[in-house]
Parts: structure tokens; sequence; C-alpha cells
């Protein structure tokens, strides 16, 4: 029995041999994550130095955006510097924090879009009341709500399997996991896996349940209000929706292949579904946001302007 102080590094069995293209796949993901890190970047610099965009709404993008520039610098870097390699290891603490900022990232970004629901429920369907509803007390409130549960839950899910005994260092991913560490373990893990279990249909179950009942008192307006009432939600909800569908099937997919075989599926598509929500939501959201709501996309293209001369 190896016990996990002894486990020096973990093997990154789901790598193969790309030859000569390794540098062609090298230069695809550094774009992309330079693309990534610009889009967001430069959408959190256009919501803080424009005080017309200091609203509720443009505060919980702005959280969104760091988030996603987070859960990216904890992908790709590592993800960059894999491909190159002709080794294929990790060292047990740089596992463990990738580990971390992985599911904390998802738990974040989860939470953050259910925060994100309810801020266009009030805006909505209470219209009036909003601004002496959703003081900056309470967005304050709502930012820390989308992070520290998120951070707590993965604290002590990391702390539970770095604590774990095992017999192998070899995971079957190509970055790492909690669920791949687990299965390396033999030693009692049935306390990591009832806490994982809580912690992650927790997050999810709560955050679902708040997404429906403000969609729903939102579609109820929407069917008994004014053509302009139904323009306004259509155009505000939209992004948040698309980005919650798209969010929530790279998740989906993430949870299913950690939890059940799906060595049936082509190794490159396991690969790229598995990468989905790390990679495709954080070039999605911005996109989307920012060719969706107006305010944005004239103060980017106001700033854009100003940087050429």
């Amino acid at each position: 029995m190896i016990n996990s102080t002894q486990v020096s590094y973990f093997t990154l069995a789901a790598y193969f041999d790309t030859g000569l293209f390794k540098y062609l796949y090298f230069m695809i993901i550094l774009s992309l994550y330079i693309l990534i890190v610009s889009a967001n970047l430069l959408l959190i610099v256009v919501i803080c130095v424009n005080r017309s965009l200091h609203e509720p709404m443009y505060m919980f993008l702005c959280s969104l955006f760091v988030n996603e520039l987070y859960g990216s610098s904890g992908l790709f870097p590592f993800l960059l510097t894999q491909i190159l390699s002709d080794i294929h290891t990790v060292s047990a603490s740089l596992c463990f924090l990738q580990i971390f900022c992985v599911h904390s990232y998802g738990g974040v970004e989860y939470l953050n879009l259910a925060v994100m629901s309810y801020d266009r429920y009030l805006a909505i369907c209470y219209p009036l009341q909003y601004n002496t509803r959703m003081t900056s007390g309470k967005i304050a409130m709502l930012i820390a709500v989308t992070w520290l549960p998120a951070v707590f839950a993965v604290s002590v899910t990391t702390s539970l399997s770095a604590s774990l005994q095992l017999c192998g260092n070899i995971i079957n991913k190509v970055y790492c996991a909690t669920h791949s560490v687990v299965k390396l373990a033999c030693s009692d893990t049935s306390l990591i896996n009832i806490y994982g279990l809580i912690a992650t249909f927790g997050t999810i179950l709560g955050a679902l349940l708040l997404i429906l009942y403000t969609y729903m008192r939102i579609l109820k307006v929407c069917f008994s209000g004014s053509k302009q009432t139904r323009q306004k939600a259509v155009s505000t909800c939209t992004p948040h929706l698309a980005s919650l569908l798209n969010f929530s099937f790279g998740a989906s997919f993430e949870i299913l292949q950690s939890r059940f075989d799906m060595n049936t599926l082509p190794n490159m598509l396991r690969i790229f579904l598995s990468l989905y929500f790390l990679t495709c939501q954080p070039l999605f959201n911005p996109v989307m946001y920012g060719l969706k709501m107006s305010k944005i996309r004239l103060t980017c293209k106001s700033l854009l302007s100003k940087a050429d001369y």
C-alpha cells in the first residue's frame, strides 16, 4: 500500500503521441488561451472603467468573467506544458492545486449563473422596486455567495482526496480531477464519496431550483405583460440561458464521465468533451454578452476606436 504522502507525482495517461503535430496543437491551444484572456479581460476593463455599467447585472457579469480567467488559467498553462512534454507527469502538489482550481471554477460558475437569474427576475418582475431591492450591500453579499461556498466545499474535497492512501499514480485524463485520484485509493473512500455527492448535487440542485423558480416567474410576467416587457426579458435572458445551457452540457458530461465508464467513445472525443466546460465556456460568455448587450458592445467599440488613435 502506498501512502498519498509518498506519491510525489502522477502520470496523465490520456495523452498520446502526436509527433510533430504537438507543435500545431500547442499553437492552437495557445491562440485559444490568448483569445480567452483578451476577451474576458477586455470586458472586465470595460465594466470597471465605464460608470454607466456599474449596475447589478454588469457587476455579476464582471464576477463571471473573472471566474472565466481563473478557471482557464488553472488549465491552459498546464495543458500547454503537457503538450510539449514527452513524459506526461505532474507533481502531487500541482495536481491537487489544479483539482482545487478546476472544481472551484465549476462551482462558482454555476452559482454565478443562478445569482444572475435572480437578478433578472427582480429586474423584470419588480422593475419599480429593483433599485431598492438590489442594493450595493446585497450585490456584495450575492457575489460572496457565488464564491465562498464553492471555494469552501472544494477546499474540503481537495483536503480529503490529498489524505487518501493510494495504490497507484496513473490518472486516465489530460488534467487532474478529484474522482480520478479517488479511483487510485486503496483506503476507505466512503467519506469523500458521500461528501462529494452531497456537495456536488447540493450546489447543482440549489442553483437549479433558484433558476427554475426565477424563469417560471419571468415567463408568467412575459405572458401577462406588455410587448416592451417581453422584449426586455428576451434581450437580457437570452445570453444567460445560452450560457447556462452551454455550461450545463459540458459539466454534465464531465460528471457522467467521472462516474461511469465511457471508454466506448473515441479518445479524442472524450478529451474534447472533458475539456469543453473549461475551454468553450470562457470563450462563449464574452462573445455572447459582448454581442447581445448593447451597452457593453458600444463601450467596447468606443474603447477600441480610441486605441486606434
